[in-house]
């Protein structure tokens, strides 16, 4: 597990994965056997690795990628570290063998994607991408929705996705300081896009085209030292998506926004039969025969409560952490060769919706 020291890595990743499956004992194989991940925590620092490795009851860290990767005894690697490295991390990983699991976005480019892709299917190793938010509980129910017919002809989807992060100097900064420079893998764009196509590919149709302007609305920011730099990434996203059956779609992300919804992530889909809304957990509905019939009038006092008009979509079941779910999806694919859909190809699509959001905002079209 290499980026295990980064945010995402370590709370996602080791902590509410791979930790959680060896708590339970592993994941159960379809022949009823069992895997147990045994991971070797990779880094540049030592003293963070051995700290992390002593707080999880982990026993190996190593600083020396190539060593690990000669291991055969270790059949998988998952990166998790920065965009501007996964591509030469990941290539390496192929050459020695390795199936490979890693963050997204694969690549900073599609071209770079897709031969990773190729480079995977001719070694005949095993790959995947992470896809974590169509594991969500509110999108889950959101699909489900989708499935069963319940908004009759889809029209419209309304995305609104993030938060204020701290610019640094009077509150540290939330996320790490490389997200805002563009030299070194960051965007919202590269980023948040490759979440929304696949979100959008397999919940409401495929993704056909793209209009995007982004924005870099704070120009400096405080990096971890202290020191001020120059954001050169976009830190702000606003695009219309087309899909097939002619979906519109429109989405926001942004790092400059603070919340005033129900949840970071909420996505309203309108159809002729009916809407939901859906956040990280939570779904609520409004039928056709539901809907209110508010009268515009500024002179007066709003009559509607119109929250109390929406119905909760009650819960499947206890639902486990979604970066959990993908992880014991994957180990199974290794280990029990089930079907794993959410490959490189897949986070292909995730890096060119990002390209070409961003050719869009250059272009103007």
């Amino acid at each position: 597990m290499n980026g295990v020291t980064g945010r995402m890595g370590l709370n996602q990743h080791l902590v509410r994965s791979i930790v959680a499956i060896r708590q339970q004992g592993g994941v159960t194989l379809p022949g009823g056997g069992t895997v147990v991940p045994d991971p070797i925590l990779v880094g540049r620092s030592e003293a963070k690795l051995r700290e992390i490795a002593r707080a999880h009851d982990i026993q190996r860290v190593s600083t020396d990628l190539d060593r690990c990767l000669a291991n055969p005894a270790d059949a998988i690697y998952f990166d998790a570290t920065l965009t501007s490295a996964r591509v030469d991390h990941v290539r390496r990983a192929i050459a020695a063998g390795k199936h490979v699991y890693c963050e997204k976005p694969l690549a900073p480019t599609t071209a770079e994607a897709l031969d990773l892709a190729r480079a995977a299917e001719r070694a005949k190793v095993k790959h995947g991408v992470v896809q974590d938010k169509l594991f969500l509980p509110g999108i889950r129910k959101l699909k489900q929705l989708v499935d069963d017919g319940f908004f009759g002809r889809i029209l419209s989807v309304r995305g609104e996705f993030g938060y204020w992060v701290f610019e640094g100097d009077d509150q540290p900064a939330q996320r790490p300081s490389w997200n805002y420079r563009k030299e070194d893998g960051g965007g919202i764009i590269l980023d948040m896009f490759a979440h929304w196509r696949y979100l959008l590919d397999h919940t409401f149709g495929a993704v056909r085209a793209v209009q995007c302007t982004g924005a870099t609305h704070i120009p400096e920011r405080v990096d971890e030292n202290g020191r001020r730099y120059t954001a050169t990434a976009d830190d702000a996203a606003y695009a219309t998506f087309l899909l097939e059956g002619d979906v519109i779609v429109q989405f926001n992300s942004s790092w400059t926004v603070r919340v005033y919804r129900d949840d970071l992530l909420q996505i309203q889909v309108d159809g002729t039969l009916g809407s939901a809304v859906a956040g990280l957990r939570t779904c609520k509905t409004q039928s056709r025969a539901a809907t209110p019939r508010p009268v515009w009038n500024p002179d007066e006092p709003n009559p509607f409560d119109f929250y109390d008009q929406w119905r909760d979509v009650p819960d499947d079941g206890v639902a486990a952490n979604a970066f959990r779910v993908q992880w014991e999806m994957f180990l199974r694919h290794v280990a029990a060769d089930e079907p794993f859909p959410h490959d490189f190809v897949e986070g292909a699509k995730g890096v060119q919706l990002a390209e070409l959001g961003l050719e869009s905002w250059v272009e103007r079209r």
